[in-house]
């Protein structure tokens, strides 16, 4: 299996994205060492975890206009989605899709940190957004509408609009 092991490479110089990140590398290495008959429990507080973190970066994301339509929050919701799944295979005795399902999350985790989360790291910190209280200290530097798609001029909401801008 893939092994992911948090480095400074994983930083975003926003420590609490930073701890959530470290628990995550933590509790997928925990889940990576199981013997079976504690695989699925692990897994299971993985899901819990990622499920508050993901969320938590939505709420982040709305909170300074970043639709929840945006790639991000959808590639969020699709992992989740994913993990869910392996629960319920790895419930039906099938450990080896979690076990597989672990070691994907292993390769995908630091290319999404190291892509999505640090542009949204750079973009709350442009912003003074203080992910404990919520307060955005530079409103000014909030985009002017509500961020679709992935956020791009050739990204949109819609196969439809997608087609227009090209």
């Amino acid at each position: 299996m893939t092994q992911l092991v948090w480095s400074d490479a994983l930083s975003l110089d926003l420590p609490l994205m930073d701890d959530t990140h470290r628990e995550f590398v933590d509790l997928l290495a925990v889940v990576r060492e199981a013997p079976d008959e504690q695989l699925l429990a692990h897994w299971q507080a993985l899901i819990e975890h990622t499920d508050d973190h993901f969320g938590r970066e939505d709420q982040w994301m709305q909170d300074t206009r970043f639709s929840s339509s945006n790639c991000h929050s959808v590639q969020h919701k699709v992992v989740l989605q994913v993990m869910r799944e392996g629960a319920v295979r790895g419930a039906a005795g099938d450990l080896a899709v979690v076990r597989q399902m672990a070691a994907e999350l292993a390769i995908w985790f630091p290319q999404h940190a190291q892509s999505m989360d640090a542009a949204l790291a750079l973009h709350l910190r442009r912003v003074g957004y203080d992910p404990l209280t919520g307060v955005v200290a530079a409103p000014e530097a909030l985009p002017g509408a509500v961020i679709h798609g992935c956020g791009g001029a050739t990204c949109s909401d819609t196969p439809e609009d997608a087609l227009a801008t090209h």
